[in-house]
């Protein structure tokens, strides 16, 4: 597998392991994939920023712009690293670091962390609470049944108020601990205004503000002229029990449910890379990847770029959001969304990475994260409704989705009645 390629003026390292412990509250960026461990420190300059106005519309030539003007003033091979919102009205966090290292993958044997300190929740606010949310799955099946869409993802938030601030750098060890194959994250958000929950006023944060989280999802990477996408839709929750566990890894393989809602995600990717690609290569059917909380069904599409100036940010862009995320139709499924979900997504189940100067990068998609500032957190999780979906078991689904990151805290799951 292709390894992230070092820009001239970042630091080697040998060690993913290493970076993850230098990273601190301070540092702007972390991420880590099978290809490489990122780690960046300091803002060079702002190429897009979430309090301000700017389109996202010619985003990626912006990019290459400015990497392209520093590279000229003597910066070696800067790299653009940050964040886009669901909303793609909304503006990106896009950064050039001052410093960047660059090391191998993560080895979860080589992670050494501490268990959490004991911490309670003082505060627990699922938005929304139970009965409505299961009063918008049974909307949006209402829709599916009148054929105004096929697909809609429905998400809860749970936003927590702790006994004590949250150690971020420990948090990020345990999560990358647990997913060290996955995509591993943790972005410094600007000091700014908190996207609103529910019918409260957006807000100003008066700490700074970490995105972080540990998706198992990758939505595309580039490297070189070769195109790599990797789809996850279709989720069971795993099981304590190995024999449970696999009586359930073997029915999410033959849900018809499950793969209908799979088979819809695989088709809008390859229509939307296809363009872009004299080959692509789409599985026939998909396999299954798991997580610490989860079992997916997965496909691996492979790619040649019929032209290298289209950049890992513009293929990222062209892809978001796949029906795994949003639904299908796509801009039936986002009214669906706005019309039900009772807060602002921010960056959940938008994009994180980097791209570089020629063009290559990684981009995973932002899920099984938190927005995290001093004692207060607010996480994400949502589920695919289609038809056939149970609104308890779609419930149950975000809980265990949920557990990601309530176990990283050292936290208990959620009370049943949540």
């Amino acid at each position: 597998m292709t390894s992230i390629s070092i820009p001239e003026a970042a630091a080697p390292v040998r060690s993913g392991s290493a970076l993850l412990e230098e990273y601190s509250l301070g540092s702007s960026f972390f991420f880590s994939s099978p290809k490489g461990t990122i780690l960046a420190q300091g803002v060079r300059e702002i190429v897009a920023e979430p309090s301000g106005t700017a389109s996202r519309e010619g985003l990626p030539e912006r990019v290459t712009a400015v990497l392209a003007a520093l590279e000229r003033s003597g910066h070696g091979r800067p790299m653009a690293v940050g964040a886009l919102p669901f909303d793609d009205t909304s503006p990106a966090h896009l950064l050039v670091p001052t410093s960047i290292k660059v090391a191998g993958p993560l080895q979860a044997a080589s992670i050494s962390v501490r268990a959490p300190s004991p911490v309670s929740a003082s505060e627990i606010r699922m938005s929304a609470d139970r009965d409505e949310y299961l009063r918008g799955v049974e909307r949006a099946l209402a829709m599916i049944r009148s054929d105004a869409l096929s697909k809609v993802v429905l998400s809860r938030m749970l936003e927590l108020r702790l006994s004590e601030p949250v150690d971020v750098p420990l948090l990020l060890g345990r999560l990358c601990k647990r997913n060290a194959s996955g995509y591993n994250f943790a972005l410094r958000l600007p000091e700014g205004r908190v996207p609103a929950s529910g019918s409260e006023p957006t807000v100003r944060a008066s700490q700074p503000r970490t995105l972080i989280g540990a998706s198992p999802e990758l939505l595309v990477s580039r490297s070189g002229k070769n195109v790599f996408a990797n789809p996850l839709a279709g989720s069971a929750p795993r099981s304590p029990d190995p024999t449970e566990d696999q009586r359930r890894a073997n029915a999410l393989l033959a849900s018809e449910k499950d793969l209908r809602e799979h088979a819809v995600v695989v088709d809008a990717v390859d229509a939307a890379l296809r363009p872009f690609c004299r080959r692509l290569s789409v599985p026939s059917r998909p396999s299954l990847l798991h997580t610490e909380a989860m079992w997916h069904l997965s496909s691996s599409i492979t790619g040649e770029l019929a032209d290298l100036s289209i950049s890992s940010l513009r293929l990222a862009m062209a892809l978001h959001p796949t029906p795994a995320v949003c639904g299908y139709p796509t801009a039936s499924a986002r009214a669906a969304i706005k019309a039900i979900e009772p807060f602002d997504r921010g960056f959940f189940t938008g994009l994180v990475g980097y791209c570089d100067l020629a063009g290559d990068g990684e981009w995973a998609v932002t899920i099984r994260c938190a927005d995290v500032s001093g004692d207060a957190l607010r996480l994400y999780a949502g589920g695919g409704i289609v038809a056939g979906s149970a609104p308890e078991r779609e419930r149950a689904e975000i809980a265990a989705k949920l557990r990601t990151v309530l176990n990283a805290l050292g936290l208990d799951s959620l009370p049943e009645d949540v």
